[in-house]
């Protein structure tokens, strides 16, 4: 009767992942759970391993990111949904019923977000919309007005098993970020949608275990949107944006910014570009696995989408 398997992602999260799996304990849908744990050392496998739920938990030998641990936990999902849970959120009661009957009333769909909401209530993402510049931001609004989203937020979403390893499966060498804007790329290129669900509430300590604005998350942010762009957006709008970025980071020694923000650093920039030169080649080959996959042209997608914004 189980017809999902939440997949909870956790590293150093002892001070929050009880909580979130006293959260899925009870939720009004029966569901498999696995903990990934990424190698802590402050004890969260064992809170996770001895919770009366009784999760099943898998402990990676070193940190592999959000996205590494997504990958690795796909070949253990045995039902027909898979849900993406970050370790610091609280899903309400009725989370996973509201997003599986979500999917069951829309077949073209592929993916539904829930909303992430602060601790206090105040939205974060209810599912991600594609800029101009090809990022993918949060919508912050509920859209029970027009519920298709481009994609999905991976802090809390429920998607087709069959679909997510049928366009390839999530991209681990991403380690953390991008991960679901890639993965809602690939979805909607191979022709399904990706749906919004903002009555599947989430409370969620945005950037607990990460740090929202560090400097690893604007090196993960900045370096996976260029490699998102190459593998699935056109190619000519991904040679601009590389091109934007080479040219304003050639640009900022001589701004001489006191104090610049943290993704106008001089140094991280260069080891953005260079990590995206160095993935240059295996993007290049994944894009080309990619096309294989896809029925809708990259062109069409993003017209529709990056023109709303």
């Amino acid at each position: 009767m189980r017809r999902s398997t939440v997949v909870v992602v956790t590293w150093r999260g002892a001070e929050h992942i009880t909580a979130c799996l006293d959260a899925l304990a009870a939720q009004d849908r029966p569901h498999r759970t696995i903990v990934v744990d990424n190698a802590s050392d402050d004890g969260s496998l064992e809170l996770a391993a001895n919770h009366p739920s009784r999760p099943k938990t898998v402990r990676m030998s070193r940190n592999i990111g959000y996205a590494g641990a997504l990958a690795a936990a796909l070949s253990q999902v045995d039902t027909p949904f898979m849900a993406w849970l970050n370790d610091d959120t609280a899903p309400a009661a009725d989370w996973l019923g509201r997003l599986e009957d979500a999917l069951d009333a829309d077949p073209r769909a592929a993916a539904a977000s829930a909303r992430l909401e602060s601790m206090d209530g105040v939205p974060q993402s209810t599912g991600v919309r594609l800029t101009p510049r090809g990022y993918g931001a949060d919508v912050t609004a509920d859209v029970t007005d027009l519920p298709e989203v481009f994609g999905f937020c991976g802090g809390a979403a429920l998607v087709r098993t069959s679909v997510l390893t049928d366009v390839g499966g999530v991209p681990a060498e991403f380690f953390c970020y991008y991960e679901d804007t890639d993965t809602a790329w690939r979805m909607r290129l191979a022709g399904w949608t990706v749906i919004s669900v903002p009555e599947a509430r989430v409370r969620h300590a945005h950037g607990a275990s990460t740090g929202i604005g560090s400097r690893q998350f604007h090196l993960w942010n900045e370096r996976n949107r260029l490699l998102t762009l190459f593998r699935c957006a056109p190619l000519t709008v991904a040679a601009r944006e590389l091109i934007a970025f080479t040219a304003t980071t050639a640009l900022l020694p001589l701004r001489r910014l006191t104090e610049p923000a943290p993704n106008l650093r001089f140094p991280l920039r260069l080891r953005v570009l260079g990590e995206v030169l160095a993935r240059l080649p295996s993007t290049l080959l994944a894009r080309t696995r990619i096309s294989a996959r896809s029925s809708i042209p990259r062109t069409e997608i993003w017209r529709h989408w990056a023109a709303r914004t």
